[in-house]
């Protein structure tokens, strides 16, 4: 198997294992690379309706081994056709990250916050110096960063704001931090109307600072974040 394809391997096997539906996340994997399930349970040497159990949650949650067999099968199989996994892959991780900025002093928390018109959930932003910040696509951060490119999210430093957008309702990118050595200060959530509780005991948890934004859209949060500047 080439590196790319290892690469992708890695990514899915990682997105279907964070997530809070295994079996809908295998299932919505292997619809968007187009393969037919009697196909991919040939391949895995299980019978259709097996499979059909695990996508629909009917059996036990599959194991990582069994995730790991499926994504190998599945990214063996889009080898053969249209090669669409690499393509999905490849093109997401370079537009996961929307911005990155740097600070040469420390901005407190709080202002962050402000620009992005974050409503604290938990945690004390008061005493928070930040050196930083990363937007990101939530949805194509989950699929298509995993081990050093999640990292790459994290900038010169981790005394930073890691803003996620496009969410539904937080809890996949507090599941993404909780499991990553390195933990941001500040986490905003942009999207929801109402955040998973799971979410916000997670950030207390890891002693993160979890507000959600009201900006208007991804482009008016990144241009206020853009226009934050240290005080002289």
């Amino acid at each position: 198997m080439e590196s790319g394809s290892v690469d992708a391997l890695e990514k899915i096997a990682g997105n279907i294992v964070a997530g809070s539906d295994p079996g809908r996340s295998m299932k919505a994997w292997r619809e968007k690379l187009g393969i037919k399930q009697v196909l991919l349970a040939k391949t895995l040497k299980i019978s259709p309706s097996v499979l059909s159990d695990y996508e629909s949650g009917r059996r036990p949650s599959p194991g990582v081994q069994f995730v790991r067999k499926y994504v190998d099968a599945l990214v063996r199989l889009d080898e053969g056709k249209d090669r669409v996994v690499s393509k999905l892959v490849s093109s997401e991780k370079d537009e996961a990250i929307l911005s990155i900025g740097e600070f040469q002093t420390p901005v407190p928390a709080s202002r962050i916050l402000e620009a992005v018109g974050g409503s604290v959930l938990i945690g004390d932003e008061k005493p928070i110096k930040l050196y930083g910040y990363t937007v990101v696509d939530s949805i194509k951060t989950i699929y298509a960063l995993s081990g050093y490119d999640f990292y790459r999210i994290f900038g010169a430093t981790t005394e930073r704001a890691l803003i996620f957008t496009k969410v539904g309702m937080g809890r996949s990118p507090l599941v993404a931090i909780r499991v990553s050595q390195l933990k941001p200060r500040v986490v905003v959530i942009h999207g929801p109307k109402e955040v998973d509780p799971l979410a916000v005991d997670l950030a207390r948890r890891e002693g993160i600072v979890l507000a959600l934004s009201n900006a208007p859209d991804e482009e008016s949060l990144i241009s206020a974040l853009n226009a934050v500047r240290p005080h002289s």
